[in-house]
This record gives C-alpha cells, structure tokens and sequence, in this order.
C-alpha cells in the first residue's frame, strides 16, 4: 500500500504548538480553578453544617437544664439516667422544632442525631424508630476537605456515602452526648451539580475561545514573514547591485522551498555570512589603515556630520597631549580648547562650516603648526550646504626640520663610513711598512747614540696613529645583529650595576625608574648596553660636582622610551646639532667616537636618539626602540644574526 507524504510547513507547526500551548496553559488554568471552586463549596458545606451542629447542641444543653430538674432520676442508675434524658429531649418541643427544620429546610443535609457515649440513639431524625440503637459508626465529614479534584469528584459523584459533623456535650469533663448531623453524597451532588455543570462549560468555552484566538494571533504574528522574505531579497538584490558580491565560493545556495519561514531562515543565513564576510574585510582595512595612519607623521583627524571624530592618527597625541584613545567618538568642542590658538581657529571654523587652507599657526609653545579643514560634500546631492563631515590636518614644521636633521646626519655618518673605509685601507699598509722599516734602523744603530730616544717618540706616536686608524675600519664595518627578545628593564637594571662603581666615585646619585609590565623588544643586548652605557657615562662626566642621574624608562603600544636626564651645565645650541659627529667632542680626554657609535647602534635597531639641554640646568637624552605589541607572538622568534661585527669605544 502506497503512502503519500505531504510535509507539513514550519508556518503550520508554529501555529499548531502555539495553540496547544495555548490550550494546556488554559486548560491547566481552568482545572485549578473547577478544584478551587469544588473545595470551596465542600468548605462552605462543613461550615455551615458545623453551625447547625453547634446550635443542636445548644439546643440540646438547654432541653437538658430546663427538662431534667423537672424528673426525679436515680443517679446510679444508669438506665433510670437514660430515660430521663431520653424523655427530657424528646419531649422539648424547642429541639423537636429544630430538628424538623434543619431535616426540612437544609437540602444536604440527611439526618440527625443524638446519642450517648456508648452510641445508642436518644433522639433521631427524620427516622424516630432508630431512637433506642446502636447506630454504625460514619466517616467525618472533614476528611472530604483535603481530597484532590479527582478524588473529591469520585466522593461526591460515586456510590452514596454519609459523612457525620459531630461535637461532644460533656458533664464533669466527661462525654455524656454526642450529637451527630449526617450528610449525604447524594444531597451533595445534587447541591454541587449546577454550579459544576455551569463552572465546566464556562471553562470550556475559554479554552474554545484560547484556542480561536492563539490561531489567530498565531498566523498574524508569523504573517509578516512574507514581508520580511521579500524585504531580505530587496537587501540581497542592492547588495549584488553594489559591487561584486564577497561570499565564499563555497557558500551553499539557498535549498528550494515553499514554506516562507524555511526561504526567511536560509535568506537570513545567507545574509548573515555575508556580514560577517564584510565585517573580516572592513577590520583588515581598518587595521591597514590604522598602521598607515600610525606612520605618518602629520596628524590626521575624520570627523562625522556632527563633528565627532572617527579616525584619528597616533600622531595627533603630539599635537594635543591627548590620548588617541580619548579623542575617537568625542565632539570637535571636547577635543579643542578655546584658550588655545589652534583650538579656536579649529572651532570657530567648524561653526562657521568654512574650509581651511594650510594656515600656519605658531603655538603657545612656540611650535610651528600648519593646519588644513576641508568639508566633504555628496556631489550628487542637490543640497551642498550641510557636509558628510570634515577632514583635518595638522602638519609639524618641527618634525619635518628633526627629519631633515636626521637624514643629512646619516648622509654624514654615510660618507664619513666610506671615508673612513678609504682611509683605513690606504693607511694601514703604509703604517705596517714604516714600522718594519723603524724596527730594522734601530737594530742599525748604535745604542749609545742619542738617536734611541727618537725613534721611542716615534714608535709611540705611530703606535697612537694605528689605534686611530683601526677605530676608523672597526666603525665603518658593518654590524653584526644578534637579535633576540628581551626585556629592557633587564638592559636598564645590568648597565646601571655596570656604571655603579664609577657613579659612586662621581658621588652621583642614580634614580632609576621602570615599569611593572615587561617591555619586549627585538635587540642585540650588547649593543644597547654599550650605547646605553655611553649615555649613563656622558650623562656622570658632565657633573662634575656631582648629583642626580634619573633614567626614566616607559612604553607605549609601538615604542619603548628610555631617557637618561643629568643636572649638568648643559650642551650650547650653537653645537648641538654636531655632538654626534664623529671626533667632535669637547673633553679634553674625549675621543668623539661614543656618541656617534650610540646613534648608530639606535639606527641599526630603527630607533632614534633625542637630545634636549638647557645651559646651567642639564641634558636629556631620549632613546626609542620600537617594542614589540603583546598580541604579537609572531615577531618573537629565534635571534637572527648579521655577519659582521662591532667593537665600540665608550666616550
């Protein structure tokens, strides 16, 4: 027999487990509420029964007080004790009264009675011919009280049962009657039936009516899927519009299918993956162009519509001592203060919407700065009036002067290698020659003659030439690199225990200062030493009198910044651009040779060294070396090695 499948669309399962959740949640409900009302009834019945049973007995203390003084009884006889109290209650036309009533007028209620303490009836009703017996013991009408629904409901609806609301009449702390009020499930029934009945179909329309409307709201809820369906395919349509689309070759395409929610879901995932495509691409352009932009060194600032920065140089840090970090997202009021003379000039021509062409602005600190606003407009846009935002430019006459400053001192050092390397080869062999030949004269001559002494001068002072000359190759030659990761501090720490000894001689203090974090970098521990210890040694030699020597040392994302700051008479500015020359020195026992190695080994290592000085007050040397970012474990590997070597001269 042959089957066919129809499958059944994710839109319609939706809506059918809404609505049978919908349907347990309703029905649920309305079953703890048919149990609430059953028990409060069943509670209602005992209450009012309980009364009843408290006024029979009242009734039943007063027939007694009233009917018993009357009689002459025997009280040790028990049965004369009995009749009397079966004559008293019988015969008291107030209990007959309420008996009959209650019988009569309370439709749960099945009979009455009143016993003594061995349970034989003194008065009963409505069945009088039961006075005078043993009547069989009843369940309490209490038990029913704490009986689930379903129970309750087996109670009330099955085989008739008589439930009894007793209480005890006691004489001297002793029970003497007992009155009973039975009630019967039938009565019960009977009473509990129409509210039931109207109690079930009430519940059952609700859950009829839950059910219309959770299909209904069902599929008016799932309704805009169609809409959102055709919205996903308008995107997908303007994005293969824009451009060539960026999915991976291996993205599947999207699995035919008539369910609308099934075409949503594969859209939306299609959709998805194409975001987080585009999302990859634009962090890898943001990251180039972060890595550019960190190289330049003009600053660079894009703002938005509403003037608020969305990229930002590393470089403008330098033009307005702020954190990059605090500048992105902040208002072109937030960045630029108005008691400086860039920051007006910045924002009186943001509020007057007006471009800026390289205008040049001299500083409150005397720095040359030239400035350029342009305003970007949409061209096809009728409207030119309100700008996509603003680019600025912040260029350093400063910084262009220290870079042409640093390129003719490497065109010096550059030339000065190659005539060096000239000189040393040209005047090496003569040297070698003119003392061979020395040596073989004086074995020549006589040593009595006065000539000796002259030929030691000689040797001496050619002796002197050739240590000149081998400083001039060792210092052309080129360097071997044996780089490998280390942490500065540890570079700091070793060249002061180094230079210890000679800054106790001095009576220098030295005040060191470094980090608590790691700063890594990729040196040749040897070189740095040697020219952070020509630093440390000019730095004590230029006080003379002793002092304080603070080496500072801090880091941030791309540079680790080492400065050396002595309190000493300080360098004239009229020689300031030559102190790293070689031979310029001006210590009579100088050589002129440390300095200029040490900005040599920072250039091998593609750094740079900084000097500020003020006469009377000291020097400050800055050295940087660019570090090693700590999300970066590519750039930590095994030393690379170079294949020559250096032999420096401390100054």
């Amino acid at each position: 027999m042959l089957h066919s499948y129809i499958p059944v669309r994710l839109k319609t399962k939706l809506a059918l487990a809404i609505t049978i959740l919908v349907f347990l949640v309703v029905s649920v409900l309305s079953w703890l509420y048919i149990g609430q009302l059953l028990q409060q009834h069943i509670e209602r019945s005992y209450n009012s029964t309980d009364i009843l049973t408290h006024q029979l007995l009242f009734t039943t203390r007063q027939a007694l007080e009233i009917n018993l003084p009357k009689q002459t009884i025997d009280v040790n006889d028990p049965a004369s004790v009995h009749a009397a109290v079966a004559n008293s209650l019988r015969n008291d036309p107030a209990l007959r009264a309420f008996t009959n009533s209650v019988i009569n007028y309370v439709p749960t209620v099945f009979d009455l009675a009143i016993v003594d303490r061995d349970g034989r009836a003194l008065v009963t009703a409505p069945n009088a011919a039961l006075e005078d017996t043993i009547l069989p013991k009843r369940p309490d009408y209490s038990t029913l009280r704490g009986h689930s629904l379903i129970d309750t409901l087996k109670i009330v609806f099955g085989p008739p049962r008589v439930y009894n609301v007793a209480l005890e009449l006691d004489r001297n702390n002793q029970p003497f009657l007992n009155i009973q009020i039975g009630i019967r499930t039938t009565f019960l029934e009977n009473a509990l039936r129409p509210w039931l009945i109207e109690a079930i179909s009430y519940a059952s329309l609700a859950i009829l009516l839950s059910l219309i409307a959770a299909a209904f709201v069902a599929n008016l809820a799932l309704a805009p899927i169609a809409q959102i369906s055709a919205r996903l395919d308008a995107l997908q349509a303007a994005a293969d519009a824009s451009g060539p689309s960026i999915e991976p070759a291996s993205d599947p395409p999207a699995l035919p299918s008539g369910d609308t929610v099934v075409q949503v879901s594969h859209k939306i995932e299609r959709l998805g993956r194409r975001m987080k495509n585009v999302e990859e691409v634009f962090s890898a352009l943001k990251e180039n162009l972060d890595q550019i932009l960190s190289n330049l060194q003009d600053g660079m600032m894009l703002f938005t519509r509403d003037a608020r920065a969305v990229l930002v140089s590393r470089s403008v840090e330098r033009f307005l001592s702020v954190d990059r970090d605090q500048i992105l997202g902040a208002s072109v009021h937030d960045i630029f203060d108005r008691k400086t003379l860039l920051g007006r000039t910045v924002r009186q021509a943001f509020a007057a919407g007006i471009s800026i062409v390289q205008e040049e602005l001299t500083t409150e600190t005397g720095r040359r700065v030239e400035i350029s606003l342009d305003f970007i407009h949409d061209d096809h846009s009728a409207d030119q009036s309100h700008s996509l935002g603003a680019l600025l430019t912040l260029h350093d006459f400063e910084s262009v002067r220290e870079i042409e400053n640093e390129l003719e001192l490497s065109r010096r050092m550059a030339a000065i290698g190659r005539l060096t390397q000239g000189v040393g080869h040209e005047v090496k062999n003569p040297i070698n020659a003119i003392v061979v030949h020395l040596e073989l004269l004086r074995s020549k001559m006589n040593s009595n003659s006065g000539a000796e002494r002259h030929l030691e001068v000689i040797q001496s002072e050619i002796q002197r030439l050739d240590r000149v000359v081998q400083t001039l190759v060792d210092f052309s030659r080129p360097v071997e690199l044996r780089l490998q990761d280390e942490d500065l501090r540890d570079i700091v720490s070793s060249v002061l225990m180094l230079a210890s000894a000679e800054m106790e001689t001095r009576k220098i203090t030295v005040r060191s200062s470094v980090p608590d974090h790691p700063i890594n970098v990729r040196i040749d521990a040897d070189l740095i030493k040697q020219a952070l210890l020509n630093i440390v040694i000019n730095g004590a030699q230029a006080m003379s009198n002793g002092g304080e020597l603070s080496v500072r040392l801090t880091d941030d994302p791309r540079t680790a910044i080492l400065k050396v700051e002595d309190h000493g008479e300080g360098i004239p500015s009229e020689i300031r651009d030559r102190i790293f020359d070689l031979y310029f020195t001006t210590k009579r026992e100088g050589s002129g040779i440390g300095l200029a190695m040490t900005y040599r080994i920072l250039q091998l290592h593609h750094g740079n060294l900084d000097v500020e000085s003020k006469l009377g007050k000291g020097s400050t040397f800055t050295l940087r070396i660019p570090a090693i970012p700590p999300s970066d474990p590519g750039l930590r590997g095994p030393a690379v090695e170079a294949n020559t070597e250096l032999k420096g001269i401390t100054e």
